[in-house]
């Protein structure tokens, strides 16, 4: 069983779907989380649900694409904790369009958001994972980095380019005992998928070979495994949980 007492987590995007269950179970397992999300309302109501089940978390209210956001936001942070063991670059968005269609705004929205968001977050926690010689950090890609996806030229090249930023941060800070790694998910039942009709989902279901979509939970116990100190070893890594559908 994972212990992750007396350390701190960061979860972007911790309000709902893949984040928030991440939260949950790296505070059930002892670590105090710290959650992160643009909506205080939505991000409040899911540290307050950790508090209820005898959890600690901390909820603050950040935009990771304003690093404005991001800089005010670690200073509330600093003001309650004093350092961050593990980070969960969790937070995205997607504006689907084909590419002859796309609006420069739907372009730079979603790199701003899913790429420039990971470097300022990840900047601001770094700094302090070389200080105390050890630190975890997660960021999550998308089977689409691998696979591509038409209408998706934006969120793909996001999400490949955390692919590649994980691979260059995990080679920078080896030596201070710090491991950078990836997880790429398929397709998870989310809001997102919630939204789908039925013929398409059966569809997706049908190009899976264990012919389900996945849950929240299959990709938060990924992250326990890849936060773990039991983990040490592995890094540079991208962990695929997709059902199979990429290999």
């Amino acid at each position: 069983m994972h212990d992750f007492s007396n350390q701190v987590a960061l979860v972007t995007g911790a309000s709902r779907g893949i984040g928030r269950k991440v939260a949950e179970e790296l505070a059930s397992h002892g670590a105090y989380v710290v959650l992160a999300s643009r909506s205080q309302a939505e991000v409040e109501a899911a540290a307050q649900e950790i508090r209820e089940k005898g959890g600690e978390a901390l909820a603050v209210q950040m935009d990771v694409g304003q690093i404005d956001q991001v800089r005010s936001a670690f200073s509330s942070i600093k003001e309650n904790v004093e350092k961050v063991d593990i980070l969960i670059n969790n937070a995205g968005i997607a504006r689907d369009n084909l590419l002859l269609r796309m609006k420069d705004e739907e372009w730079g929205q979603v790199l701003r958001t899913n790429l420039d968001g990971l470097f300022y977050v990840t900047r601001e926690v770094v700094a302090g994972m070389v200080r105390q010689r050890f630190g975890r950090v997660i960021n999550i890609t998308s089977v689409v980095a691998h696979m591509g996806n038409p209408g998706q030229v934006n969120y793909v090249s996001s999400k490949a380019g955390i692919i590649g930023f994980t691979k260059a941060l995990a080679r920078e800070v080896a030596s201070r005992n710090i491991t950078v790694n990836a997880i790429a998910p398929g397709f998870i039942e989310t809001d997102m998928t919630t939204e789908m009709g039925q013929k398409v989902k059966d569809e997706l279901r049908g190009s899976i070979p264990l012919k389900r979509l996945g849950s929240v939970g299959d990709v938060a116990y990924g992250v326990l495994f890849l936060a773990a100190k039991e983990a040490g070893y592995v890094t540079g890594h991208v962990l695929n949980i997709n059902g199979g559908m990429y290999m």
